[in-house]
């Protein structure tokens, strides 16, 4: 039995069958739900994708349901009573602030890392090749805002790369930077390396010395608040299982 399917024994039995429980007084309970709710960072979307085909595939019996975005607009969306079973976030300090608010069933795992690139046009017309290049005057540059995970890691790159914060735009999410690059609206921005990879060739990347860049953590949990708690559990295993991580690497993402 693969470690899933472990997981939805020990927490309900949603694997083994589809009939109604019989509660102990021998009335009939609902039939439990087969849908998990994943709330994921925008910068997940491809990879999350892929992994819902492959545990609906470990699991033919559960439906997965994902909503992507930014990690902070999600928190938010939770804590205002979303109905969600799974969150994943791009950073540490945003998950914290669930944690804190006592929506997470148990302690985040780290399930992947992410590093950051410069994401410029195709040809990179503007020759950009450093971090300082997106200070030069004329360029018009686009930044996730300062409370996204990703705008919280680029200001930290160019604080360890010692250049000022250019004036930029401030996007909700990384996937509203990316799509900005490809549509010619700015020179630059700062992405996730796997945000450049997922784009498909309409950007390029311009890599960030390892010593101005940041490694993300990338933190996964089950919520108290959970509907679905069984097959939470059970996603969040396969995430972290060899199964999942191999699908996270398959989008560029770094080992746990």
């Amino acid at each position: 039995m693969c470690a899933v399917g472990a997981t939805l024994l020990a927490a309900g039995g949603l694997a083994t069958s589809s009939r109604a429980q019989l509660a102990d007084d021998g009335t009939t309970l609902a039939t439990p739900s087969r849908t998990v709710t994943v709330f994921a960072a925008a910068s997940l979307t491809a990879a999350f994708q892929a992994m819902a085909v492959a545990f609906e595939k470990d699991q033919p019996a559960v439906k997965v349901q994902l909503n992507f975005s930014g990690s902070a607009t999600l928190v938010q969306q939770i804590q205002e009573g979303a109905p969600a079973d799974v969150f994943a976030a791009a950073d540490e300090v945003t998950m914290q602030k669930l944690v804190e608010g006592g929506t997470a069933a148990a302690a985040p795992a780290i399930f992947a890392r992410n590093t950051l690139q410069i994401a410029v046009a195709r040809g990179n017309p503007k020759h950009i090749t450093a971090l300082a290049d997106l200070a030069r005057p004329g360029l018009i540059i686009a930044l996730c805002g300062p409370t996204v995970p990703c705008g919280r890691y680029a200001l930290e790159a160019f604080h360890k790369a010692g250049v000022a914060l250019p004036a930029a735009s401030q996007e909700l999410d990384v996937k509203a930077v990316v799509s900005k690059v490809a549509m010619g609206e700015v020179d630059a921005g700062i992405v996730y390396a796997t945000d450049v990879r997922a784009a498909g060739g309409t950007v390029e990347g311009v890599d960030i010395p390892a010593a101005a860049n940041v490694v993300a953590r990338y933190p996964i949990v089950a919520l108290s608040t959970a509907p679905s708690p069984a097959v939470a559990a059970a996603f969040v295993a396969f995430v972290l299982s060899a199964h999942g991580q191999q699908v996270l690497g398959d989008f560029g993402f770094l080992p746990r």
